[in-house]
């Protein structure tokens, strides 16, 4: 019998033992067997930490970001094969859509905040604290990454959304992971896991996964760890209270399943838009995933003059959901995961049954549509009704994780948030009203209970991402029974996995500690303008005191003339009496562009733009004939991607301080400035490199990489200038209009072509017939070529021309494709050196 396997220590591998079997969801065929006898748990563990753990903490907050984005783009290319066997679960596709790509969203959404850390590989958090008078004795925190392994223990229902979202953001702060998935579904988890691994991208240790119940998993954990556990709120607690996460104070994150309630407002009644919204809001929670969603709506609390109307509305809505084979196109819900599932279900029902009503569906009874109801795990929408909710215990402690609800009664608002609240916790709660009054109501009191509260009305379902849908930028996780835990939550979530410290010192040191700049720090003057440099070669500290300047009469009220600002304290001055203002006062923001005036490099450099401004004060009026200065200093370098019509850059905020003739600080504020990045990749094609690198070109020269000769890369260089110049545009653009200018926009970044690129007019692997004699006269002819191109944009430096693969071009374009054309070829035939 075929076994899932276990990537563990670097290879995959598989128990000795003969395993449990695993079944089809919808044929109870059975599909492998789970065994795990064999594996030794504390040396995966401590692989993860070394081999893992190791080089990603070593990798900065961008590095591991765009890791993240590169391993979303690599799966969701490979998403179709990871449908296929998602229908083996039960699930539809739509139900598979949000599990799988929703997986990889997060991997997406995660990769994104890498532009909120700094450019290293630990994260500086929150504001400097001043320790002294004086200002030499100040504070900070650091968070670094924990030098330990994330162990996260998966429910069943979501295999790869409930491994990504969480193994997203401990790589994003550093830290590898042991996955154990649920076995009912582990081997979509295992698909998923392969391609990971074969896609290289990943450190080797940073992902390693257990396709099996391990029961001894937490006898080794350390204090660096970190476990996570998703699944039935009793199993929760039995792991939480392992004597070894006591001992070692193992962080512990549980996110449980919890009885969600969504709430319909008094005034939401049949007619309104918010009834209908409420109706469908709920019927799609109850049946999406076949209710198998520890979000999922539990209890539905309405006023008691509507519960029938919602009875007899939501009993239509069921009726429209069609069950069976999920790759059917007109299947909506699919089965559970398991038989043993159903069972759990019909138990939980018929305890809830006892003191509630079963007013919707046959637990005995189900049609399936294109498949075996007995074979299959199959199950029908079950509502129940429990009329007397305040003292109905079971329906607030008892869950069945299917799709199955309770409807219950509310008089007033003050009622449905203690009904709401008698479920001890939940992960989501919703409330559908469109009055405001009401829903600050519900929120404000109820939110004490819930992890996430959503409002709908009219104005937000059409864009709502629903009642059960956690989203990375959102805390996922809920007091009490929901486990008391918090995950995604975007930087919160990554921060659970990072170690914060305070740090105390002088502001010179904290400065090379945590990458930034601190007030009071010594300065590191420099030779040139700061501007100047490119953004590799700025550096936190590096500081320009600019020249003096008065200010005039004359200023302040050509100031208020040009920007209309004639606030009496710049204009009229009989209305200073009882001001805080003593003269002619000038303009906040005229000493803050008198300020860039001083300090601002007019000539053109690697400062490409103006980005921005924050923390912006003005500490003391400066009035007409006060003279000021600047001292312009470097206070935070941060990455960011290009993806536009313009070179690498990243961004440098610079700490910009006002002083009087005094010393004395008048106004402070951190400009943001767009900064290009060293070219060190391509060598400029100047007429002299070029003749030089043809120069060596000879017959017998054989390329480093493709099929092209000496002559016939000579050849196609010149076929490509006289496209350049004008001579041949009679093509048409063979890069599809979807992706052009993306491709278009490559020309800018500072990455070589690929070794292999195809040439649109010529199969792969074929070479064009030769149009000169010898290579020599090639040479010659491109050269004549060349200056054809050069005379043209001389003559026409306004001209666009298309080039085959990029589409439109201008002058500057050109020079860019060129320079990385000729760099390619040349390299090729390894003429650069």
């Amino acid at each position: 019998m075929k076994k899932i396997q276990h990537y563990v220590t670097g290879e995959w591998t598989e128990g000795k033992d003969e395993g449990t079997p695993v079944l089809d969801a919808i044929t109870g065929d059975v599909i492998a067997n789970t065994a795990i006898e064999g594996l030794d748990i504390p040396e995966i563990l401590n692989y993860g930490r070394t081999k893992g753990g190791e080089v990603l903490r070593k990798m900065t907050f961008q590095e591991r970001g765009n890791m993240l984005k590169s391993l979303a783009l690599y799966l969701n290319k490979r998403k179709e094969a990871f449908y296929e066997i998602s229908y083996r679960t039960g699930a539809t596709r739509i139900d598979s859509w949000i599990d799988i790509e929703g997986g990889f969203g997060n991997l997406f959404a995660n990769a994104s905040l890498r532009k909120l850390f700094p450019n290293q590989p630990y994260h500086v958090e929150g504001d400097p604290i001043d320790l002294s008078r004086g200002g030499r004795f100040m504070a900070h925190h650091i968070m670094v990454p924990k030098k330990g392994v994330a162990v996260h223990i998966n429910a069943f229902n979501f295999p790869v959304w409930g491994m990504l979202e969480k193994c997203a953001v401990n790589w994003m702060a550093g830290m590898p992971a042991v996955v154990l998935p649920a076995p009912s579904s582990s081997y979509l988890a295992e698909a998923v896991a392969r391609e990971i691994i074969a896609s290289g991208i990943l450190p080797e240790g940073a992902l390693q996964i257990i396709n099996g119940t391990v029961r001894n998993i937490l006898d080794t954990v350390e204090s660096q760890d970190v476990v996570t556990f998703t699944g039935s709120a009793s199993t929760g607690r039995i792991l939480k209270a392992h004597p070894r996460i006591i001992q070692e104070a193992v962080p512990f994150t549980m996110e449980a399943d919890s009885l969600n309630a969504s709430i319909l407002g008094e005034d939401a009644v049949p007619g309104t838009p918010e009834f209908d919204i409420f109706i469908k809001e709920v019927r799609k929670e109850m049946t999406v995933k076949a209710g198998q969603k520890c979000t999922a709506i539990r209890r539905i609390i309405v006023p008691e003059t509507l519960v029938e109307d919602v009875q007899i509305a939501l009993g239509k809505a069921l009726d429209k959901v069609t069950i069976g084979d999920p790759r059917l196109k007109e299947v909506r819900m699919g089965s559970l995961v398991s038989k043993q599932q159903v069972e759990a279900v019909k138990n939980s029902v018929q305890d809830l049954a006892k003191e509630a009503q079963i007013v919707y569906g046959n637990l005995d009874k189900i049609d399936a549509i294109g498949a075996d109801a007995k074979k299959g795990a199959f199950i029908s929408p079950i509502l129940l009704r429990a009329d007397n909710p305040l003292n109905n215990r079971a329906v607030h402690e008892r869950e069945a994780f299917g799709p199955v609800s309770t409807i219950m009664p509310y008089k007033t608002i003050d009622e449905a948030i203690t009904l709401s609240q008698m479920g001890k916790g939940s992960l989501v709660s919703s409330i559908t009203t469109n009055n405001d009054t009401i829903a600050k109501d519900y929120v404000v009191n109820a939110a004490s209970h819930h992890g996430r509260i959503l409002v709908l009305n009219r104005e937000s379902a059409k864009e709502s991402t629903g009642h059960g849908s956690p989203l990375p930028y959102l805390t996922h996780g809920g007091p009490g029974r929901a486990g008391g835990g918090e995950e995604m939550g975007g930087m919160r979530g990554i921060k659970h996995y990072l170690q914060r410290t305070a740090i105390q010192g002088s502001p010179t040191t904290l400065t090379e500690i945590t990458g930034i700049y601190q007030a009071n720090s010594a300065y590191k003057e420099i030779d040139k303008h700061p501007f100047a440099y490119h953004w590799e070669d700025i550096q936190p500290g590096m500081s320009l005191k600019t020249h003096k300047r008065t200010i005039t009469d004359g200023d302040i009220v050509n100031f208020a003339n040009l920007t209309w600002d004639h606030f009496y304290a710049h204009t009229d001055i009989t209305s200073l009496d009882g001001s805080i203002f003593e003269k002619r006062t000038a303009h906040g923001y005229f000493i803050l562009a008198a300020a860039a005036g001083l300090f601002v490099y007019p000539n053109k450099g690697p400062v490409a733009a103006n980005y921005g401004l924050e923390e912006c004060r003005f500490l003391r009026p400066i009035y007409h004939n006060d003279t000021v200065y600047v001292r312009l200093t470097c206070k935070q370098k941060i990455d960011r991607d290009v993806a536009s019509a313009e070179h690498p850059s990243g961004i440098v905020k610079w700490f910009v301080e006002v002083f009087d003739v005094e010393d004395e600080l008048v106004a402070v504020a951190t400009i943001l400035t767009m900064v290009e990045k060293k070219q060190t990749v391509f060598v400029e094609m100047t007429d002299a490199k070029i003749q030089e690198c043809l120069s060596k070109l000879t017959e017998d020269v054989k390329p480093k990489w493709g099929v092209l000769t000496p002559q016939h890369m000579i050849e196609h260089l010149e076929f490509t200038y006289r496209i350049a110049s004008g001579e041949n545009q009679d093509f048409e653009i063979a890069t599809p209009e979807k992706i052009l200018e993306k491709v278009k926009n490559s020309l800018y970044n500072y990455n070589p072509f690929p070794l292999e690129s195809e040439f649109p007019l010529l199969k792969k692997g074929e070479l064009d017939n030769l149009k000169h004699s010898n290579l020599a006269t090639a040479i010659e002819k491109l050269n004549e070529a060349r200056e054809a191109y050069k005379a043209y944009f001389k003559e026409h430096p306004e001209a666009i021309l298309k080039n085959i693969v990029f589409g439109e071009l201008n002058k500057y374009e050109w020079y860019l494709l060129e320079r990385k054309h000729l760099n390619h070829h040349f390299e090729q035939f390894n003429l650069l050196d």
